[in-house]
């Protein structure tokens, strides 16, 4: 009996071994997990990279934007920047990041970086903002003193003015956090102002008084 038993399983075994049926599923369910799982994590990257692009056309596009405030003023005296033409570039940028949720993701920060004319030393005379994230300027905020701003450092010259941008946005994976956790993208840009404007006011009220206060 057990010598029947033996040469039973010898024959099945030997039946199994030349059986290839089944032998392609078997590999495919072994590799399709690895091979999904780099796809995923390649498009993550891919994606996280697009993202950390647009964050700073963003800002390049802020700084660009803001630093043309009054060029289609065509009055006889030097123009003044209004609350309202701030407001219409920081809104600009919330449509332009839409697509990657900059509102509800991110903070936009526009600073006016000049020279007291009472000292002689760089500080922001303005500051507006947008966006829901709570977070500060890395340069203090409206009033501030300083030897200016960004890196390489940034300063503005004698009656002109620097429209300073920084934007900070917080990624949010596709997938989840297996292939990366939340990432704080920080951008910034700068552009000196195109034409003249009468710096001494600041903003001048809009329509609607004060807006997008920091």
């Amino acid at each position: 009996m057990a010598l029947k038993l033996k040469h039973l399983l010898r024959a099945s075994w030997r039946k199994l071994r030349s059986d290839k049926r089944g032998l392609a599923l078997t590999e495919f369910a072994v590799v399709a997990p690895v091979f999904i799982s780099l796809g995923m994590f390649g498009f993550e990257i891919a994606y996280m990279a697009i993202t950390k692009m647009r964050v700073s056309q963003i800002a390049l596009s802020v700084a660009d934007n803001a630093s043309r405030l009054g060029q289609t003023d065509n009055g006889a005296f030097v123009t003044t920047i209004r609350e309202d033409q701030v407001s219409s570039v920081l809104n600009g940028s919330l449509i332009e990041g839409r697509s990657i949720d900059m509102n509800e993701n991110g903070r936009i920060i526009l600073s006016s970086l000049e020279v007291d004319p009472r000292n002689d030393n760089q500080f922001i005379h303005w500051q507006r903002c947008i966006g829901t994230k709570e977070v500060d300027s890395a340069y203090g905020g409206e009033g501030e003193e300083l030897e200016g701003m960004g890196t390489p450092q940034i300063t503005a010259p004698p009656e002109e003015a620097v429209m300073f941008v920084e934007v900070v946005y917080t990624y949010s994976p596709v997938f989840s956090g297996a292939f990366v956790g939340d990432v704080n993208f920080r951008d910034e840009a700068a552009f000196i102002i195109r034409d003249d404007r009468n710096l001494e006011p600041g903003l001048t009220p809009g329509s609607t008084g004060v807006q997008n206060q920091c």
